[in-house]
C-alpha cells in the first residue's frame, strides 16, 4: 500500500509540474508558437500583411531554430534568435504579400528545430484577397 501511495505522490507531483496536458516525461527542448496560426481576414490586393508570432521553450534545455522556411515567395519569416534558453522566447515576425491573388490564400511558415518531439513546426496562414466594394 505505501509503494502505491509512494508512486501516486510522484506521478501527481511530475503532473503538476507540467503544463496543462503534457507530461514531463520527455526532457529537452520543446517548442511551441503563440498563435498557432493566424487568418488575416479580408484583405486588398497588392498589401503586405504582418503578424508577430512568440516561439516559445517549454523543456529543459536550450532550443536551437536551425532554419525556418515558406511555402511561397510572397511570405517572410524573420527577426527570431537561433537559441532560446528554457522558459524563454524569441519573436518571429511574418509577412504575406497579397500580391495580385484572388479569393483563398493559405501559406505556411515550417520552423526546424532540435525538438526531438516536434522537429518540424508549421504555421499556417490565412487570408482572402479581393477588390474592396466600398465606395
Amino acid at each position: 500500500m505505501s509503494r502505491v501511495l509512494a508512486a501516486l505522490g510522484l506521478a501527481l507531483g511530475i503532473a503538476a509540474g507540467a503544463p496543462a496536458g503534457e507530461q514531463r516525461t520527455n526532457t529537452g527542448p520543446r517548442i511551441r508558437v503563440e498563435p498557432e496560426g493566424f487568418d488575416f481576414g479580408r484583405a486588398l490586393p497588392n498589401r503586405t500583411l504582418s503578424k508577430e508570432f512568440s516561439i516559445r521553450n517549454f523543456g529543459d534545455k536550450d532550443l536551437t531554430i536551425e532554419h525556418v522556411s515558406t511555402s511561397c515567395g510572397c511570405t517572410v519569416a524573420e527577426g527570431y534568435s537561433r537559441t532560446v534558453k528554457p522558459g524563454g522566447m524569441t519573436p518571429l515576425r511574418v509577412t504575406l504579400e497579397t500580391r495580385a491573388y484572388s479569393g483563398r490564400v493559405e501559406r505556411q511558415v515550417l520552423v526546424r528545430s532540435n525538438d526531438t518531439t516536434t522537429p518540424v513546426l508549421t504555421i499556417r496562414l490565412t487570408a482572402t484577397v479581393g477588390v474592396s466594394t466600398a465606395r
